[in-house]
């Protein structure tokens, strides 16, 4: 009798074939089956291992993205030896070295509304391994009117989640759970807010679990549930999530029938925050680091240089003269500031110095900018000898 898999699979997925669920019908819809991972980064990389060591006949990984030294706290996919590597070669490579028997495709570039229906159809499974807003919802988008399901994920600080979306198994999709993308700035990445090095290994081994129970058939899926956990209290939750009839692309009478401008949509975003964010953040005068030293060594320029990072970020890295008031207390603080003096505002990436500059100048400050790039520009092109994070 044949069982489709030679003497080496048989010792390879042993432990997968004496499961009543799996066998060996399982394992042939393993090795059968296609995945594409949407981002080689924390989520990707867990998802990769541990699909490539189940069997997974076919993985394509979409990143264009290159390998630097901050991701190695959580991305392991990657080694020091990768560092300045493409991302999705990095991440074939490892693959490879688990197991030799997966096809990989590597698509090193960025997912656009232009390629993703191309890149996304010839799969089975999609899974979000993301790390923003625009892609998130393009993926969802391309999966919904592709008739794909799509593993979500997504990692903060401490706390993950995760969930599947499938209208085409009678669930919801992303936008029904988030109709509308929160407004630019308002939701640090990892590289603003940080995040616990496990925490992707969590939530990625959760997604590729019930990638797995897809392709088999086996067990209770995400759908229509959504998987929260808190890492400090150790603790899962979850909630339902419904299908929203009124949702623009899965629900009862759908407006967006084709791909749309993900960047546009999420740029124009926009709800009341502490402090509010500018509502059109292109406006805000921005200054390079090059200016703002040459500020800084002027003294008749008389410059107030605003951090807004958190306490904890100034421990690691600040300019000398600068004063510290982070985001959240600018509204509150500004009494400690001249109006009438050239406010420039910094942080780490430029990200949070748009949304203070626009609030200051809303204020009534005549000369509130925001220093584009932030401290690790100033590190890249002024002073090297800075620590970066």
């Amino acid at each position: 009798m044949t069982t489709g898999l030679n003497h080496e699979e048989i010792r390879r997925y042993a432990r997968h074939l004496i499961l009543p669920q799996v066998g060996l019908a399982g394992q042939q819809k393993i090795r059968r089956a296609s995945v594409l991972i949407v981002g080689a980064g924390g989520l990707g990389a867990p998802i990769a291992l541990y699909l490539a060591a189940a069997g997974i006949g076919r993985l394509g990984i979409v990143d264009f993205d290159a390998v630097e030294l901050s991701n190695l706290q959580r991305q392991v996919l990657h080694g020091t030896p990768d560092l300045g590597r493409p991302k999705a070669e990095s991440a074939r490579d490892a693959v490879r070295r688990i197991n030799p028997h997966v096809e990989v495709d590597v698509h090193a570039t960025r997912l656009t509304a232009a390629n993703a229906m191309d890149i996304l159809r010839p799969y089975d499974v999609v899974v979000d391994g993301t790390d923003n807003f625009p892609t998130r919802y393009l993926t969802n988008d391309a999966c919904v009117l592709l008739g794909k399901p799509n593993v979500y994920g997504s990692i903060f600080r401490f706390e993950g989640q995760a969930s599947v979306f499938a209208p085409h198994l009678d669930g919801p999709c992303y936008r029904c759970l988030y109709p509308e993308p929160p407004p630019p700035g308002s939701v640090p990445t990892c590289a603003e807010g940080g995040v616990l090095g496990v925490l992707p290994g969590i939530i990625g081994v959760v997604q590729a679990t019930e990638i797995l129970k897809l392709i088999l058939g086996e067990g209770r899926p995400l759908i229509g549930r959504l998987l929260l956990y808190d890492a400090l209290e150790m603790r899962f939750r979850e909630l339902k999530v419904r299908r929203d009839p009124a949702c623009p692309v899965c629900g009862e009478n759908p407006t967006i029938r084709e791909l749309i401008d993900y960047e546009a949509f999420c740029a124009g975003a926009g709800r009341e925050e502490e402090p509010p964010p500018p509502e059109a953040a292109a406006t805000v005068p921005e200054i390079t680091v090059q200016e703002l030293k040459a500020a800084l060594d002027d003294p008749a320029s008389g410059v107030q240089l605003i951090d807004v990072r958190e306490p904890v970020e100034h421990r690691i890295v600040t300019l000398p003269g600068s004063r510290l008031i982070p985001l959240g207390e600018l509204p509150r603080r500004l009494d400690e500031l001249d109006r009438d003096r050239p406010c420039y505002v910094i942080c780490h990436h430029g990200v949070r110095s748009i949304q203070a500059a626009a609030y200051l100048a809303a204020e009534g400050f005549r000369d509130a900018r925001s220093v584009r790039g932030g401290l690790m520009a100033w590190a890249e092109e002024i002073d090297p000898s800075l620590p970066r994070y």
